[in-house]
């Protein structure tokens, strides 16, 4: 399974970049220059009125981090921070989510690791062995095909819980990530990925998205809690009302909260909604804290 060594291009859109630290010092007068943004697989290209800069992505050492010198940089809510060791620069793209992914996509899209999968199910430890796997990045998350066959998916909306740690693996110490998430059928399992350092920090930083994202730190009334458990107890949102001795109306508005909390989805217009998988995390937290 070795990796794809032809370039090819990933991303090429409007945006405006600048240099946060040029140096290895902070840059106190920073502006953004207008251009256009050319990634492949094996480096980033800033094109503006300026001339052109390319950035081979060996280089880069990590990504994220705000870097707000001054408030024409601080005004622009999104952007991505490529750290070079002694210089950063940012970029803010026109379509910043879909840049953002595809960063990762250059960094990580058939590029091969090690994972044990599953390592843990329903909270017992398996006796599986490490296996390469290609890795994938999607809008959803990112995916594994290893080598014996075995597809692994990490929708981000279901991961719930990362830990780093380093491991033996084949003989040899290498950082390995902790994933835990839940498969189709809702059963909670953990799979090890492992695989050289630089690489372990892009999987990392990817997957804390995830994380993130499927927290229980969602700003949650005890009734948004009471109608989630309910939900993930398998009580029909029809029958929320009686089962909870809530008015109809209130149980309606506590759907439409939660959906745009993004926690539940909406079946059908008349108000069936069914969890997903971030509120399924939720709920089974918000139960084992009873």
């Amino acid at each position: 399974m070795a990796d794809g060594s032809g370039e090819y291009k990933v991303a090429d859109m409007q945006a405006k970049f600048a240099v946060a630290v040029r140096e290895g010092r902070k840059v106190t007068d920073v502006s953004w220059t207008p251009g256009r943004v050319l990634l492949s697989n094996r480096r980033l290209i800033l094109a503006g009125n300026g001339g052109k800069r390319t950035v081979p992505l060996s280089q880069l050492e990590r990504l994220g981090g705000r870097h707000d010198a001054n408030q024409s940089i601080a005004r622009v809510s999104n952007y991505v921070s490529f750290d070079l060791g002694d210089q950063v620069l940012l970029v803010a793209a026109s379509d910043h989510e879909s840049f953002e992914r595809d960063v990762y996509r250059a960094l990580l899209d058939q590029r091969t690791v090690m994972a044990k999968h599953p390592a843990v199910e329903g909270g017992v430890v398996q006796e599986t062995g490490w296996e390469q796997a290609r890795m994938k990045i999607d809008a959803d998350g990112l995916s594994a095909a290893l080598e014996g066959g075995t597809f692994v998916e990490f929708d981000l909306d279901d991961i719930s819980g990362l830990d780093a740690a380093k491991r033996t693996v084949d003989g040899e110490k290498k950082p390995v990530i902790e994933v835990s998430h839940t498969d189709d059928e809702g059963t909670s399992i953990e799979t090890h990925v492992a695989g050289e350092p630089s690489r372990m920090r892009f999987v990392e930083a990817w997957l804390r998205k995830g994380e993130e994202r499927s927290s229980a730190n969602v700003d949650l009334s005890s009734r948004d809690r009471e109608v989630l458990m309910a939900l993930y107890s398998g009580v029909s949102p029809f029958e929320i009302p009686s089962f909870l001795g809530m008015d109809a109306d209130d149980v309606e508005a506590t759907f439409e909260r939660l959906v745009e909390l993004e926690v539940v989805e909406e079946v059908r217009v008349r108000r069936e909604v069914v969890l997903n998988s971030r509120g399924r995390n939720i709920a089974s937290q918000a139960m084992n804290e009873q």
